[in-house]
């Protein structure tokens, strides 16, 4: 043996090369197997986390005794579920068959689910009506909106969402690649055999003909149907007592229509476009112009003198859109100029609206928010302190999710974001299996993954309120609907317990840029409820369990409509 061992010696001694390009493959194996153990290793689950009633006195015992034996510090059982919530679903993450679910792109984004197949697609993405076939042409376009090509992959789920999620009514495709979208269509009804071409990325679906437009009617989601083309309906507002200073732009416009005024506003580079019956007025929300207000619509509704089915407003009450211009009076942001002094965290159950959260909280206060864990995604989209540690100090909150008793001491304040369970536990799947915008397909919502879903985050749901508001210090409670219905009042007082002074002005620049790039489109909004008769029974336990806690706390109760159903 000793003799083997001095060959091997006096071989890498003459070949020194060979010995370091071994001792390299060597070390580089070690650090694949380490962070493959890092990335698949189960959790460890504190005894306050494994049996939260006996952490508690005798009535936190009771209160969560109702939940079962299952690990409930997250809501899980000690599964591969588990460790992939441990570690933040990151992209290598195994199911419990032990097959990697990893990359990404397996639940790719709305296209390439739309090409696996007419039958499922027409189950899944029924969000539009088909109203006929039209003429279109050239010189005069039956849709007058935006529009794009693919001469290899179009499908008619492709153009019906891409022209949902700029907030169009209608969309056409053209021989069999072209995609347009409109608010109105200009254009006659013509026979549906001249609409004959099929669709290129779609075999046995039709989209058009040569000069024909095969054109769907969408089915937005209420929140997302107020727009005209990329524009956003802000409402009907009461002419601003001094004019001048509230919109300080202002142009004669005889033929007047919302194209015109909008169009004229994002040349000036100016957020609202107000249409005054014959006068265009451009600016920014103010406290002149708050846009707080709004007033009945019957009260601007005068028909725009260029356009037949719009309203253009009147000289005392103003219809506001919002153009595509960015108000930059709240873009600007950094890092905490000297380390901070306590750790403030935003803490909130998966799907409750955290990341749009953080993004309303830096536009208020300019400062960059961290997160306890890691997403390069969200890193990508701007949220710069997502490398930090969460200990840095210099981001203005921290991002969790976390319910353990020793994860919510580490923390010296915490603002709690609260959402419906219902709407909750829908957001997080549709994350899970589709990204931060993207959806679940149908076949995750119908197949076993949901249910297994519901039974393993529901009573995570609970836990993980009942654990902040037990362990918490100086806990912020805020409803996720009330932020929604009422940004301006619910966001000034978070960003009051960031003990950051920031302007009525800014906050109003916010609410205006307020849905960031983390909305879904409502296009594809699920037609069923996916809740059966038991997972509504059990939820509403859980929602009343958590209504008890607020309330014994002297906090407000759970909103109306968490009830369901």
């Amino acid at each position: 043996m000793a003799k083997l061992w001095f060959k091997f010696q006096r071989y890498f001694r003459r070949k020194p090369v060979r010995f370091f390009t071994f001792l390299a493959l060597y070390l580089t194996a070690g650090s694949l197997v380490f962070l493959h153990s890092g990335f698949v290793g189960q959790p460890a689950v504190s005894g306050n986390q494994a049996n939260p009633a006996a952490a508690g006195g005798p009535a936190e015992g009771a209160e969560l005794s109702f939940l079962g034996d299952m690990h409930l510090g997250r809501g899980f059982r000690d599964t591969g579920e588990a460790s992939s919530i441990a570690r933040r679903y990151g992209p290598w993450f195994k199911g419990k068959d032990g097959n990697e679910r990893a990359k990404l792109g397996d639940y790719g984004g709305a296209w390439s689910r739309a090409l696996k197949g007419r039958v499922v697609r027409e189950k899944e993405e029924e969000r539009a009506k088909y109203i006929g076939c039209y003429l279109d042409d050239t010189q005069s376009r039956a849709l007058r909106g935006v529009s794009f090509f693919d001469y290899k992959k179009m499908t008619i789920f492709r153009c019906q969402d891409n022209c949902a999620e700029r907030g169009y009514l209608y969309a056409g495709l053209e021989f069999g690649a072209e995609c347009y979208c409109g608010h109105k269509i200009q254009a006659t009804n013509v026979s549906e055999a001249e609409c004959d071409m099929e669709c290129k990325g779609e075999r046995g679906s039709v989209c058009g003909g040569a000069n024909r437009l095969s054109v769907y009617r969408l089915q937005l989601a209420q929140e997302s149907a107020r727009r005209y083309g990329s524009a956003v309906f802000r409402g009907c507002f009461r002419r601003p007592d001094n004019l001048s200073l509230a919109l300080p732009v202002t142009a004669a416009m005889l033929n007047m229509s919302v194209d015109k005024c909008v169009d004229f506003c994002t040349e000036k580079e100016y957020p609202l476009a107000a249409l005054a019956g014959t006068a265009c007025h451009c600016g920014f929300p103010t406290t002149r112009f708050p846009l707080h207000d709004r007033e009945d619509e019957q009260l601007c509704a005068q028909k725009c003198s260029a356009e037949e089915f719009e309203s253009c407003g009147t000289p005392s009450y103003f219809i506001v859109y919002q153009t595509q211009v960015q108000d930059n009076r709240c873009m600007d942001r950094r890092f905490l100029p000297g380390k901070s002094k306590e750790l403030i965290a935003l803490a909130s159950f998966p799907g409750a609206g955290n990341t749009w959260a953080r993004h309303l909280i830096e536009l208020a206060t300019g400062f960059y928010t961290g997160s306890y864990y890691f997403d390069g995604s969200l890193y990508n989209k701007g949220f710069k302190g997502e490398r930090d540690h969460w200990r840095s100090g210099r981001t203005i909150c921290i991002k969790t999710h976390e319910s353990g008793q020793k994860e919510i001491e580490a923390f010296d304040a915490a603002i709690l974001l609260i959402r419906n369970p219902y709407k909750a536990l829908m957001a997080e799947f549709n994350r899970k299996y589709g990204g931060h915008i993207g959806f679940a397909a149908h076949a995750h919502w119908k197949g076993k993954e949901w249910p297994e879903f519901v039974r393993n985050y529901a009573p995570w749901w609970a836990t993980h309120t009942l654990d902040w508001l037990k362990f918490g210090k100086k806990v912020l409670v805020v409803h996720f609907e009330d932020l929604k219905q009422d940004l301006f009042v619910q966001l000034g007082r978070m960003v009051s317990l960031l003990g950051v002074a920031v302007r009525e002005d800014r906050l109003l620049c916010v609410e205006s840029q307020k849905d960031g790039n983390f909305k879904r489109s409502g296009l594809r909004k699920l037609e069923y409820d996916p809740y059966t008769a038991d997972m509504q029974k059990t939820i509403s336990a859980y929602i009343k369990m958590v209504d008890a806690a607020l309330k014994g706390r002297n906090l407000t109760g759970v909103p109306d409509d968490y009830y369901p159903r």
